[in-house]
């Protein structure tokens, strides 16, 4: 199945109500999670989308619910995600939510790589994780398909897979079925602000009474905070992804074929007999008048990734933040989420050429399986590639989860959770200082995690 673009017919249209106790803005894995658990604690919940539910980001991903190598604060998120997607299709009795537990590879060819893997396997045993590392003599003898002069590697066997073109619309039916009111085609666009808080905000279709909102934009966020006078540090990168057809298994025998990232090439598994695949690094941003406001800010993560990363002199008209694009606008006005319904970027060929040329190098049992299609995705992501979850200090109820950074996914299920209790008052379980709205602001050292 493709990613979900603005073809797909409006599958969720409910009527507007007038009073809601949260609007969550943006129906990608961030604010459908948040939706859901929000129904789950008794809050009257209206989820309102530009375009379709999961149309961006969240339909374009690998696919990886992953534990292994995450951020050291996030990973306790991801280790109580990982237990909540075990459980969805259970739970809310839609098959589309199956999480399938295969494991997550990491193969290294030098001593830089394999010190990075020994030090999050550290970190993994503080979590009793089953991480293990691997030698040279174990991924031959168990990965032998993986061509590549390997010195060691790392597995995570309780990682698995989702498919994110049909698990997150599925959420949205679980969360319809909760009591949430979802509305696609339907764009927010402004918040109503009364003595520094949140009464309400402006849709398309008219005005929606609330006293807290949650703005789960993905790759928009930056803009609609911008409008509303926010400043929220965060830019956006195209990263492209290609499947196969339905091809071969790779391990014969019969065994789980893990996510294997090696350098050059990621590849999982699909649910219709193909694999998802997709260079891992390679990633354009196109220079946007946000570039130059926040260059300061992406210093230490553009040193970092400097080999990864191309820069583009500008995106294509409508795209989020796009030279010449709208900065401000009314509730009576026509906005730029309007204009671009769902954010489709083509896929970067000379990436596509990449894949396609790696996967017949690392896996030649695949060599000659064609790709059936490519998409790509625009990423939101923060100056240190961990997302923003907290209520803005400076707006009483407007709350903010984005900046997945690529990795949301795995772990929207858990930011969907924590930000269900952040927003009605209670104890979110984790510690949230990493992922504190003016930590970009308050004179901190940004520290990237891993990318």
């Amino acid at each position: 199945m493709p990613p979900i673009t603005e073809q797909v017919p409006v599958r969720f249209s409910d009527p507007l109500p007038e009073a809601v106790d949260v609007v969550v803005i943006g129906a990608g894995v961030a604010g459908t999670a948040t939706a859901y658990f929000l129904a789950e604690r008794g809050a009257k919940v209206l989820l309102c989308d530009k375009g379709r539910v999961a149309g961006e980001q969240s339909s374009r991903n690998w696919g990886w619910i992953r534990q292994q190598g995450r951020d050291l604060a996030e990973l306790p998120i991801m280790i109580e995600s990982n237990r909540i997607w075990q459980g969805l299709a259970e739970k809310t009795g839609d098959p589309d939510l199956t999480f399938t537990q295969q494991g997550c590879l990491y193969l290294a060819e030098n001593d830089a790589d394999m010190a990075k893997y020994g030090e999050w396997h550290d970190v993994a045993k503080q979590h009793q994780l089953d991480t293990r590392m691997l030698t040279r003599e174990e991924i031959a003898r168990d990965y032998p398909q993986a061509q590549g002069n390997w010195i060691g590697g790392m597995v995570t066997p309780s990682d698995g897979r989702g498919e994110p073109f049909a698990a997150i619309p599925a959420l949205a039916r679980a969360a319809q079925r909760a009591g949430v009111t979802v509305i696609e085609a339907c764009a927010v666009r402004t918040l109503d602000i009364s003595d520094g808080r949140v009464t309400g905000v402006v849709t398309e279709q008219g005005r929606v009474r609330c006293d807290k909102a949650v703005l789960a934009g993905g790759a928009w966020s930056t803009h609609f905070a911008s409008n509303m006078g926010v400043d929220l540090p965060q830019l956006a990168v195209r990263c492209t992804v290609a499947r196969t057809q339905e091809a071969p298994d790779l391990f014969p025998d019969g065994a789980a074929i893990p996510n294997i990232r090696t350098p050059g090439l990621c590849l999982r598994r699909r649910a219709d007999g193909g694999y998802t695949l997709a260079s891992g690094v390679l990633a354009e941003h196109y220079l946007s008048p946000k570039s130059f406001k926040y260059f300061t800010k992406f210093l230490t993560i553009m040193r970092i990734t400097q080999r990864d990363i191309r820069i583009k002199l500008g995106a294509p008209k409508g795209y989020p933040g796009a030279w010449g694009s709208k900065t401000r606008w009314r509730g009576d006005e026509e906005t730029p989420f309007e204009r671009m319904r769902v954010l489709n970027p083509a896929p970067q060929e000379s990436d596509v050429a990449h894949i396609r040329r790696k996967l017949g190098q690392r896996y030649p049992a695949l060599a000659g399986i064609d790709l059936a299609e490519a998409w790509a995705g625009m990423i939101d992501v923060t100056p240190d590639v961990v997302p923003t979850l907290d209520e803005v200090p400076a707006v009483k109820g407007f709350f903010i989860a984005t900046g997945l950074s690529g990795h949301g996914f795995g772990i929207g299920p858990g930011v969907g959770r924590v930000m269900a209790d952040l927003v009605m008052g209670r104890e979110t379980g984790h510690d949230l200082k990493r992922f504190r709205f003016d930590r970009f602001t308050d004179g901190s050292q940004i520290v990237p995690g891993p990318y």
